[in-house]
């Protein structure tokens, strides 16, 4: 784990370290250091200075001229094992292939700044998937990059200003259309660099190109069992080569197939227990003990089950937007949030978790609807009953109703059958607080996502969407602020490139069969996982009990902040449709109705506040 940063300016300056730490975009690197009890490593030459901040020694030399920081790691086989060495690895790719060719020879969790003095230019990248990042900003001749948004505010010429659009999809919206354009950052004037792209740099021009995505290829012929033996072969390297890498592992451990198939296989490969930390709630609903009990005897050496409790959501609010130098996307991540920081507590180094599952095998119950439409589509009508029967065999619920209707309702609102492929946004979850936005501010109605459409599949596409503009990047860039602000590495060997590649390769039906998600991972996971776990339907979803704590004196907390001077008078919000909201929550909490509360949009607006006034104070 390492935070980068660094600037390129017309003013000129001696090389060298000494003058890199007076760059203002690489103290505040130092200044983050400095409060983490981190290390701080600088560089300069002509007009490039950079840094890196890291917990223990952090990957930034000058290689044989070049300037090189790191942020993650290489997993590659050939690559040496030892926790430093990536900057001269990469030294060594760069002289034989290219910036460009040097990144596509390497398997890792990555972003990278490198500075070619013979050259004269400027390179960045990114992993293939996204799991490190790298914001930059273009003012006034002055060029900055860095792992966090934080550190570019320091560079002249850069507002502070949130992006208008973000503020009013994050705060009316869903969390998985605040990430929609994969080239922006929540505030105007810093942009990031997208998944599996690079950026060159000469002084004048900035370009960005694409050196990895995922594109259409055939459907694997080869049989199901077959399928699932190169799945978990693949798997266990993906989790063999993460974990020759770092230094004392926990695992997070959930009810679910992602998280327990992580820690299963290590157990696999190296034949010894592990040890797991799980967020547990008072609240049964929430609480998954019962199907994490499953995965004790034969996996876990010692089990830490992190009760959450009734937290104190203003204070965490404030020091998570103060880690994140954004709005937190959900709830939940409040409990992943203290969760990371018992794991460091307790002395560990790295935290796995099972983080891009979901989306590599569809997990989500949003994944049933494009995977009808392909069945519609193929005229598999007698699949397509069956499917549906056994969906609603195993998953109705008696809030969110599961039958025939209500199948071909939602195909036909978030997939266009006159088509192929071609999924649509769910306009109903988009707009549902539509109304609780100032349209003057920002009009949610006339919001229209961008929807990629590589594959011929809605599934495919589906998930495609999911993995690089909805789910996956909010959530990766939380994963990676958590950890980071407890100085801990993360890992998410789903990400391993050749995972995902395999996968979309993997026909519909062999990702769900019979109302039950995840099939062939089940297959592949058959000897590695318990059978308990392997083969349980019932998708009990990571969650938290926030609509308990927006109740009682959180409630009356939430209140003073909507009636709040300051809060009114940003223009964001419709200020009585918001009350009117708060008094329905506060009935359905109350009375235990068993309708949707509106605890999500509470959390949005409490961190969206919290983090304008914060803005508002310069911190």
């Amino acid at each position: 784990m390492a935070r980068l940063a660094g600037q390129w300016t017309d003013e000129g300056g001696a090389d060298g370290a000494q003058d890199a730490g007076n760059d203002p975009v690489c103290r505040a690197a130092a200044g983050y250091a400095a409060r983490m009890g981190w290390k701080i490593r600088a560089l300069g030459k002509d007009k490039v200075r950079m840094a890196c901040a890291a917990p223990d020694l952090a990957d930034c030399d000058e290689v044989g001229g070049l300037l090189i920081a790191i942020d993650g790691m290489f997993y590659n086989g050939e690559f040496p094992a030892g926790r430093q060495g990536e900057s001269g690895v990469f030294a060594d790719l760069y002289r034989k292939h290219g910036f460009e060719g040097a990144v596509k020879k390497v398997n890792g969790d990555f972003s990278i700044a490198l500075y070619d003095p013979g050259t004269r230019e400027l390179w960045l990248a990114r992993d293939r998937l996204g799991t490190r990042p790298m914001y930059y900003a273009f003012k006034g001749g002055r060029f900055g990059f860095s792992s966090r948004p934080s550190f570019l505010l320091r560079m002249p010429g850069v507002s502070p200003a949130p992006r208008k659009a973000f503020l009013g999809i994050y705060g009316g919206s869903h969390y998985r259309y605040i990430d929609n354009d994969i080239d922006r950052s929540a505030y105007e004037d810093i942009l990031q660099l997208p998944f599996g792209s690079f950026l060159r740099f000469d002084g004048r021009d900035c370009k960005v190109g694409r050196y990895w995505d995922l594109e259409e290829r055939p459907d694997w012929a080869e049989p199901e069992s077959v399928l699932a033996e190169k799945y978990r072969d693949l798997f266990l390297d993906a989790v063999r080569l993460r974990m020759r890498r770092v230094d004392r592992p926990a695992f997070t451990l959930s009810g679910g197939m992602d998280s327990s198939s992580v820690l299963a296989a290590t157990v696999k490969l190296s034949g010894k227990k592990q040890i797991a930390f799980s967020s547990v709630y008072e609240d049964k609903t929430y609480d998954e003990s019962g199907e994490i009990a499953s995965m004790l005897p034969g996996y876990v050496d010692k089990w830490i089950p992190f009760s959450i409790g009734t937290p104190d959501v203003w204070a965490l609010v404030d020091r998570m937007v103060e880690a994140h130098d954004e709005p937190v996307l959900t709830a939940t991540w409040l409990s992943h949030f203290l969760l990371s920081e018992e794991v460091a507590k307790q002395g560990y180094k790295t935290l796995f978790g099972g983080l891009g599952g979901d989306e590599l095998n569809a997990g989500e119950y949003e994944h049933f609807f494009p995977f009808f439409a392909d069945l519609m589509k193929a005229g598999r009508t007698a699949d397509l009953s069956a499917e549906v029967a056994m969906w609603v065999k195993y998953h109705d619920h008696p809030i969110f109703k599961k039958d025939y209707g209500v199948m071909e309702a939602t195909v036909k609102r978030t997939a266009d059958l006159s088509r192929q492929g071609i999924c649509l946004p769910d306009r109903v979850r988009l707009e549902r607080y539509a109304s609780a936005m100032n349209r003057d501010y920002f009009d949610l109605k006339a919001f229209q996502p961008i929807m990629d459409h590589p594959f011929q599949s809605y599934l495919k596409n589906r998930l495609y969407q999911d993995m690089t503009r909805e789910t996956i990047p909010c959530c990766l860039r939380a994963e990676d602020r958590q950890t980071a602000a407890f100085g801990l590495e993360n890992c998410t060997p789903f990400f391993d490139h050749r995972l995902v590649e395999f996968m979309y390769r993997v026909p519909g039906d062999m990702k769900i069969r019979k109302g039950v998600t995840k099939h062939l991972l089940r297959e592949a996971m058959t000897g590695v996982l318990p059978e308990e776990t392997r083969t349980r339907t019932k998708k009990v979803g990571w969650n938290a009990p926030a609509h308990k704590w927006f109740s009682g004196a959180g409630l009356e907390r939430l209140k003073d902040m909507v009636h709040d001077k300051r809060f009114k008078e940003r223009g964001i919000y419709d200020i009585k449709e918001v009350t009117r909201l708060l008094n329905e929550h506060e009935d359905i909490v109350a009375n235990g109705k068993a309708i949707d509360n509106h605890m999500m949009f509470f959390w949005q607006l409490v961190n969206m506040e919290t983090w304008l006034r914060r803005l508002d104070a310069g911190a």
